[in-house]
Parts: C-alpha cells; sequence; structure tokens
C-alpha cells in the first residue's frame, strides 16, 4: 500500500514542524553530498530555520564565500565594494543568530534537566509548570493512542464474532448434507474393504475346488478312456 500524497502547507503544529525540519534537512544534506560527489558539481546550500538556526554545506574543497563570489560574479549581483555596511550587516545578522542558537541550546539544556544551577527559584517554577503542561498533553496524546487500539482491537473482536455465528449457522443449516456425506464415505471404504478381502483368480487354484469336498462314504467316479477293438 502506497503512502499518501502529504498537502504541501505550513505545519501548525510546532513540535510537528520541527520533527519533520529535522528529518527533510537531513535528507536535503544527504542527497546535495550525493550530488556533488557523482556529478562533480559545485554546490553551496545554506538553510535557515525557522528558530533561525543556520545549516550549511559547501562541495569541498571550497569554502561558502568562494562559491557566493562566483555566484556573484556569474549572475551579476555582486556587491558594490562602496556599500561598507553590507558585511557589516551580514557579520551582524551572523552574530545575532550565534546568540540566538546558543540561547536555544541552553534553554534546551534546562527543559532535559542539566545546567539548572544559574536559574533563580521563579525560573525553576515556570520551568515545572511547562514541564507538567508538556507530560499532561503528551498522555493526553498517549491516551488518545491507547482508546483508538482499543476501539480497534473491539472492532476486530465483533467482526471475529459475526464470522463465527455466520460459521456456526451455516453447519447447523448442511449437517444433515454433512453426515449423510459421511456415512457415504464410510459405505465406500466398507466396500472397498471388503473387495480387497476376495482374492482373484489364479491366486488361489485349489480354494474354489476345495468349496465343493465330497463326502467320505461317496467314492468318487473315475472315468477311464474306452480303448478300440481291432478283432473286428
Amino acid at each position: 500500500m502506497g503512502r499518501g500524497k502529504i498537502q504541501i502547507k505550513r505545519i501548525e503544529n510546532k513540535t510537528t514542524r520541527q520533527v519533520t525540519f529535522s528529518k527533510r534537512r537531513s535528507g536535503l544534506l544527504k542527497k546535495t553530498h550525493e550530488l556533488s560527489v557523482l556529478c562533480d558539481a559545485q554546490i553551496g546550500l545554506i538553510i535557515f530555520s525557522s528558530t533561525g538556526k543556520l545549516c550549511q554545506y559547501c562541495t569541498e574543497p571550497f569554502r561558502m564565500e568562494q562559491l557566493i563570489e562566483r555566484y556573484q560574479k556569474v549572475s551579476g549581483t555582486r556587491i558594490d565594494p562602496d556599500q561598507h555596511d553590507g558585511r557589516e550587516q551580514i557579520y551582524a545578522e551572523m552574530a545575532m543568530l550565534k546568540r540566538e542558537t546558543l540561547r536555544l541550546q541552553v534553554s534546551m539544556q534546562r527543559y532535559t534537566g542539566e545546567d539548572l544551577s544559574s536559574l533563580r527559584y521563579e525560573d525553576l517554577d515556570q520551568l515545572e509548570k511547562e514541564l507538567e503542561r508538556s507530560v499532561k498533553k503528551v498522555r493526553d496524546r498517549k491516551n488518545e493512542l491507547l482508546q483508538q487500539q482499543l476501539d480497534n482491537l473491539r472492532r476486530k473482536e465483533r467482526m471475529l464474532e459475526e464470522e463465527n455465528s455466520s460459521m456456526y449457522r451455516w453447519i447447523q443449516e448442511h449437517r444433515a448434507a454433512i453426515e449423510y456425506h459421511q456415512a457415504a464415505m464410510e459405505a465406500k471404504q466398507v466396500e472397498h474393504q471388503v473387495v480387497d478381502q476376495i482374492p482373484l483368480y489364479g491366486e488361489h487354484p485349489c480354494s474354489v475346488l476345495q468349496l465343493a469336498t465330497f463326502p467320505p462314504d461317496i467314492q468318487p467316479y473315475h472315468l477311464q478312456l474306452a480303448q478300440p477293438s481291432f478283432q473286428d
């Protein structure tokens, strides 16, 4: 059975969106590397996640800056050297992204129970409430899946009971025919056994003659051949 088509639109659930991004990003990077190696292509890939995390791939032994400069030359979109704030703006954005990435990593460590020494009591209380809400959502989803599995098992149970009842009714309706068929089969087996016990002609040449025996007081006749007389 083939996989169903996924509608291409923004995933509203944040957790599902992050999981999907992580899986598809890995696949994209893998395919990019394979295309670069197999076809000897020079590829530069830049990815920014919805949280601002940077992921990139560059064909070795080149650097991303070299590929970007080559792209600018070929496409005619080279940055004007007089615009000194161009590179500065890029560096500022990169620094901001690094700070945001570090903040997110620290936040994830807190959710896993790591590096809690720097948190205040209010922060710990807020973190506890968030974790409890997350656990409640996980439990609700787990109970929902368990209920779906239970409903499926009940439907299968009802289907099996209906099939069993139908089979029982069919057997009851055709019991006479089944018994007659079984009796006919048994009669044929007995008939075959009796026929097999009767000896075939030529197997015992004296058995048939022994059936007609003479009484002891009666002498059997002996036939003698008449001899011709030559005196006449």
